[in-house]
């Protein structure tokens, strides 16, 4: 479950939102809205290295890319597709 909280809130108390936040991902909100997320240096390393292979997709040749397109995903995971549909009508 994720915390929300106010910036006033964390500037007082930041240590006790710090350990929080190695359990669970804090929202830090201002004027009433989300505006930063306060997360475990470990899901951080985890986004950015997702990043990171995302990134590497480009080097792929189309030889590559039409065998991914043509792949079926495994069984209960048909709704992944439609990230996959998603992405390509903005093109």
């Amino acid at each position: 479950m994720t915390s929300t909280v106010t910036a006033a809130a964390v500037s007082k108390n930041f240590g006790a939102y710090q350990d929080a936040a190695v359990r669970e991902p804090v929202i830090i909100t201002k004027n009433g809205r989300p505006r930063t997320v306060l997360i475990a240096y470990e899901d951080y390393l985890r986004f950015t290295k997702r990043d990171r292979r995302v990134d590497l997709t480009t080097t792929l040749g189309d030889e590559e890319l039409a065998a991914i397109e043509a792949s079926q995903m495994e069984p209960g995971l048909e709704h992944l597709d439609s990230e996959l549909k998603n992405t390509h009508a903005s093109d």
